[in-house]
């Protein structure tokens, strides 16, 4: 089994309610159809509009939407990429190496649904400063547990980027995929888990940033919250 993402960039003109609209009720039941093994839709809405503030874009591609597909090879993804270019947005795809060090077994939502919360989505490049053993080894070796202790997180994944899939795809070395309370949006305080405690907070983001810095270049690195739909789940 593979899983493979697309960055999925929406025409200039097509406003988000209309593309998150066509996202959701057309393009994804048609994926569907085609009978993966798993389905997930991540997507810019209305529903995450209150933290666009939190949008960071260094790299040369903007995603509108994430779509996440598990085939049981990479080779069967013609019908995916078919279905995806009748949506008239360009997309970039990727086949990664998923890690899930903290699985949602908290917020759970039936299939379709929109998950609570929302899906902080992260585009990484290595920075050229560190090897790739010296990367690794922060970001999952040492930075996970940190940010897990200081965020209110709820669901954690990080997919190592293995090859592009698509021409002129973007270089992308992970993208990461981590879960908030939605009032995490506007609130420092709760994305910190750190309510009512400044101090805390501090700490938490202080601890946090300095852990990120270790292994990110903030002038290589694209951030989105994006409301996620679990069309079909890999453990069910």
């Amino acid at each position: 089994m593979e899983k493979i993402i697309y960055l999925i960039s929406r025409q200039n003109e097509q406003n988000r309610d209309d593309f998150a609209t066509q996202m959701k009720h057309d393009i994804a039941p048609q994926l569907l159809a085609t009978k993966p093994l798993g389905l997930q839709l991540n997507i810019v809405d209305e529903t995450v509009a209150a933290g666009d503030a939190m949008a960071m874009e260094s790299i040369a591609s903007k995603a509108d939407a994430v779509v996440s597909v598990w085939l049981d090879s990479s080779i069967d993804r013609t019908p995916t990429e078919e279905i995806l270019a009748s949506s008239g947005a360009s997309f970039a795809g990727y086949l990664v190496s998923e890690s899930c060090p903290l699985r949602n077994t908290t917020k759970a939502a039936s299939p379709g649904e929109k998950t609570p919360g929302f899906a902080q989505v992260a585009l990484l490049q290595r920075p050229i400063r560190l090897s790739f053993e010296e990367w690794i080894t922060i970001w999952q070796y040492s930075h996970t547990q940190i940010a897990i202790d200081t965020q209110s997180t709820f669901s954690y994944t990080q997919n190592l980027v293995v090859r592009p899939l698509t021409a002129n795809a973007p270089k992308i070395d992970a993208i990461v995929e981590e879960s908030f309370p939605l009032e995490a949006l506007t609130d420092q305080a709760v994305f910190y888990n750190a309510c009512g405690d400044g101090e805390k907070l501090a700490r938490h983001s202080q601890a946090m940033m300095e852990s990120c810095a270790r292994f990110i270049d903030f002038d290589k690195i694209n951030v989105c919250p994006t409301s996620e739909y679990i069309y079909k789940s890999v453990t069910h």
